[in-house]
């Protein structure tokens, strides 16, 4: 039927080596993230290396028990995101949509939790270049406390910002699949749209030891 049917750009031979040029683009693409996030993390390892233990008392300021929480519930969203792609696979299209829709409220509960951890650090005086106060903190060296704090809020704040960029387009594509954008041979948008939601989800997996439990007793 035509509306199983894949839409082929006219630089493409077949649906096949379309499907290869996607993957590859977002392969290509998600390399230059992980260098980026590569080098954030490796900064933030040195440091922790030069100022341990005032980087160790400085994260025990951090929330453990929100990061926890959120780091379930975006790995959850790695399922669901999983699941849509099968489902796009097998053109099974109400599935899709639910898999879809679930993945971007986790993804919208992640932000969430993510938005009262800030507020929380920010009334205890720890958003640095806003309201850090060396009077307040109650740890050592306070330039280095808040150095960490720096990396902490940058890194996750880059983190949600992709984060944010990728729920609206899962929302964008719930919207196409319930009117049966993605069918049969036309799935690839799906699946070039989990490749990114993963990477995202495995950015957190390192951030989320690194800052909030690597001091921990």
């Amino acid at each position: 039927m035509a509306e199983t049917r894949a839409v082929i750009a006219e630089q493409f031979d077949d649906v096949d080596q379309q499907h290869e040029a996607g993957k590859l683009g977002m392969w290509t693409f998600l390399a230059t993230e992980v260098m980026f996030f590569g080098g954030l993390i490796a900064g933030l390892v040195a440091y922790r290396w030069m100022y341990w233990p005032t980087f160790a008392v400085a994260a025990q300021h951090l929330k453990v028990v929100l990061g926890s929480i959120n780091t379930g519930v975006l790995l959850t969203s790695s399922l669901t995101m999983a699941l849509a792609v099968h489902y796009a696979q097998l053109d099974r299209r109400k599935a899709l949509v639910v898999c879809l829709l679930i993945t971007f409220l986790l993804g919208l509960a992640f932000l969430s939790i993510k938005g009262l951890e800030y507020s929380k650090e920010y009334d205890e005086h720890l958003v640095p270049g806003l309201n850090f106060s060396y009077a307040l903190y109650d740890g050592p060296d306070p330039p280095k406390a808040e150095l960490f704090m720096v990396c902490y809020f940058f890194m996750t704040g880059l983190h949600a910002f992709h984060l944010s960029i990728g729920c609206l387009v899962v929302l964008a594509m719930a919207v196409q699949a319930w009117l049966g954008r993605f069918r049969q041979a036309r799935f690839t948008p799906i699946e070039l749209l989990g490749l990114y939601w993963h990477f995202v989800d495995i950015v957190w997996v390192f951030l989320y030891p690194l800052l909030y439990l690597l001091h921990r007793p």
